[in-house]
């Protein structure tokens, strides 16, 4: 896991609270955008964990830039920022995840551990604010997803609407009785057939087209 935050006491902070957990293991650390991205590049960790306020470059555009030169390493961004245009452009982006700073250390763990096992995760704030953001013209935007989802088959709609519910593909392959790999195939299929970046966007559709039952 990469950590990327001008401030070295945050750094620090966060370093401890992830320290607890025997499964994570930071690998290393940056203090801009520009230190951020070269060091993905250089020991490509399975999450970065960026600030979105950073010098040179801001954690928004470096994670865009991993997620373009680096596609295996997801992107999450920890912040005490929390408006909403900031969490468009990080969705936008392809982000895996949304944290506040503010929020509780275990959210912390669970996130990230939820993220580099192939789910998504929002801060329940941020989710509370995009469900809300969802629920403004509900019926046109279910009609518009359920149209985009036309094109799935069957058992590709089943994994949508697991990853709508937060299942991570390890869980998705328990559910439906599917080897993990097999999970990771359909998963990179449906995103491509639905012309979305990511497992965040991926469930907001959804979660519009009603496919979410859990």
């Amino acid at each position: 896991m990469l950590l990327a935050d001008d401030e070295a006491m945050v750094r620090a902070g966060v370093r401890a609270i992830l320290g607890t957990d025997d499964e994570i293991e930071v690998v290393a650390e940056a203090a801009d955008g520009v230190e951020a991205v070269e060091a993905v590049r250089r020991h490509r960790p399975d999450v970065a964990v960026l600030d979105i306020r950073m010098p040179r470059m801001d954690g928004l555009a470096a994670g865009a830039e991993i997620r373009r030169t680096v596609p295996e390493t997801a992107v999450v961004v920890l912040t005490t920022f929390s408006e909403d245009s900031y969490i468009a452009r990080a969705l936008g982006d392809g982000a895996s995840g949304f944290l506040l700073k503010s929020g509780d250390p275990r959210e912390l763990i669970a996130g990230l551990k939820a993220v580099a096992d192939g789910a998504a995760y929002l801060a329940p704030k941020i989710a509370h604010r995009i469900i809300q953001e969802l629920s403004g013209g509900a019926m046109t935007r279910a009609a518009a997803a359920k149209e985009q989802v036309a094109v799935l088959s069957p058992r590709e709609l089943d994994v949508l609407g697991l990853v709508g519910a937060g299942l991570s593909n390890a869980e998705i392959a328990s559910r439906l009785y599917l080897v993990e790999g097999t999970v990771k195939a359909y998963v990179s299929a449906i995103l491509q057939r639905l012309g979305v970046k990511n497992r965040v966007q991926a469930a907001i559709v959804a979660y519009e087209a009603g496919l979410v039952t859990r």
